[in-house]
């Protein structure tokens, strides 16, 4: 069978593996249609191809074909498709005639919480931990545009998954949902 094939089926039951695990995090969070429809950009041509191509398992193919190639197509596809990315939140601000950063909707905040825990869990395996969400956060922080106060809520998240676990964490999510999805300036201080 050739390298392509295997690399091909290898990428799509990790892309699976992946969306069925936002899925599970995504009910738990009680935004579970929202979860079905987590990822699908990613079966499309031209997303899956480059996944196929650039598949090694242990990190999104985007990442090698960016260092191929000095970008990468197949994310700038899905990040324009998929609104719990916060590079999909971004817009011409009229005031400072600059592309900036725009805050995200709790909803899809919330989805890219799942979405952070689903690939830390599908990427690292066995030597997943609870940190390990904040971890990859906190290594980027300074270097990726997002909005303060989306990136002030979505660190308060993965700081109570570190510290509280996925249930207590979870719990917490639906709370909000049925308070109006805010989480208060005093929580973000703690």
């Amino acid at each position: 069978m050739s390298s392509f094939i295997v690399s091909a089926f290898r990428h799509f039951m990790t892309i699976t593996r992946h969306r069925h695990k936002v899925i599970q995090h995504c009910f738990n969070a009680g935004i579970f249609w929202q979860g079905c429809l987590h990822d699908l950009s990613k079966y499309n041509f031209r997303e899956f191809i480059v996944g196929a191509k650039y598949y090694q398992g242990t990190r999104s193919p985007n990442e090698a074909e960016r260092e191929e190639k000095g970008y990468s197509a197949a994310w700038m596809h899905h990040k324009g498709r998929n609104k719990h990315h916060f590079e999909y939140w971004t817009d011409y601000n009229t005031k400072t005639k600059r592309i900036e950063s725009v805050k995200m909707p709790m909803n899809y905040l919330i989805e890219m919480f799942c979405d952070r825990v689903a690939a830390s869990k599908i990427y690292m395996g066995d030597s997943y931990t609870d940190r390990s969400p904040l971890d990859y956060f906190l290594r980027a922080k300074g270097r990726i545009q997002i909005h303060p106060e989306t990136s002030n809520e979505l660190e308060f998240l993965l700081k109570m998954l570190d510290e509280k676990g996925e249930d207590e964490t979870f719990k917490y999510i639906r709370k909000m949902k049925k308070t109006g999805y805010v989480i208060k300036g005093e929580e973000l201080a703690k």
